[in-house]
């Protein structure tokens, strides 16, 4: 089971806020501090580097944004995905391959189902997760919870809605960079915490393409740097929508995900977040049985 976990953990950048839906975000605002009226700066005054660069960075996002679909990317309050995930050490592929399905409900409570069977599942709330099995439930491991709630923090969805909003988070425009083999613009992000990451747009499409971020594993206290990639963008419900996600660890691909259907904004069932609710993926809800029969 924990390698079920391990696989599919490792594909994520998804979940950990403390509201139960997402709450549109305010217009976004420049990290610059503001003028007096009374004593207004000279139109011809040079912009400080350091202003300039801020704005060009939140320039940068402000277009992501819109090519992600804009508000209906920003206001999209749940999402449901169907796929298949591969797991690789040494760039060897270690399994043929394990299929999932992922109800997620923004901010942060997020279920992830394994198997064809969909008889494995993974609940997270807010900064608690289990794991459901015909055995009952139990609650995960911190270490494996602890890797979740990390990439959950760092992934693209928290950096883009709720990051790019924080006034305490300081932004940087680093230019041109490549993603891998790809031309990009670069911009990083770096809270209170002194928590950074880096996310490269396509120089075309302004859409991102990959992220970056280091930590420092507490039990050794090493360095460790995780990316990932996203490609195959389609249009799903207004929303430019990634199909491909491959992430690496230290430089060493580490999985790769695909996904086959996508779903934005569909009622979900809160049963789904309830670890000790009984809820049976196979089964059709009664309710769903007389809606469809009508």
């Amino acid at each position: 089971m924990r390698n079920l976990l391990l696989i599919f953990n490792l594909a994520l950048a998804f979940a950990a806020a403390a509201s139960v839906c997402l709450t549109p975000p305010a217009a976004l605002t420049q990290n610059v501090m503001p003028t007096s009226p009374s004593t207004p700066p000279a139109k011809d005054a040079p912009i400080p580097p350091d202003q300039k660069n801020a704005r060009q960075a939140r320039e940068l996002l402000e277009l992501a944004i819109k090519a992600l679909g804009g508000d209906a990317y920003l206001h999209a309050h749940a999402l449901q995905e169907q796929g298949r995930v591969y797991s690789f050490y040494h760039g060897r592929p270690t399994s043929n391959g394990v299929f999932f399905w992922r109800f997620l409900e923004f901010p942060d409570k997020e279920r992830i189902e394994l198997t064809q069977q969909r008889d494995i599942a993974y609940i997270y709330v807010g900064s608690k997760g289990y794991e459901v099995t015909y055995k009952g439930s139990r609650e995960i491991e911190k270490k494996d919870l602890d890797d979740y709630v990390r990439r959950h923090t760092y992934s693209l969805e928290t950096i883009l809605r709720f990051w790019v909003n924080d006034p305490n988070v300081a932004l940087f425009f680093d230019g041109n960079a490549l993603a891998g083999s790809m031309a990009a613009q670069r911009v990083t992000l770096i809270n209170s915490k002194n928590q950074a990451v880096s996310v490269y747009f396509d120089i075309d499409t302004h859409l991102p393409i990959k992220k970056s971020y280091t930590w420092r594993d507490p039990t050794d206290n090493e360095r460790n740097t995780e990316e990932e990639t996203f490609d195959g963008y389609r249009l799903v419900q207004g929303v430019m929508t990634p199909f491909g996600f491959t992430r690496y660890f230290n430089g060493d691909m580490q999985t790769e995900r695909f996904v086959t259907t996508v779903t934005y904004s569909q009622e979900l069932d809160e049963a789904m977040f309830n670890p000790n609710s009984g809820y049976n993926p196979m089964k059709i809800p009664e309710k769903h049985k007389k809606d469809a029969g009508k």
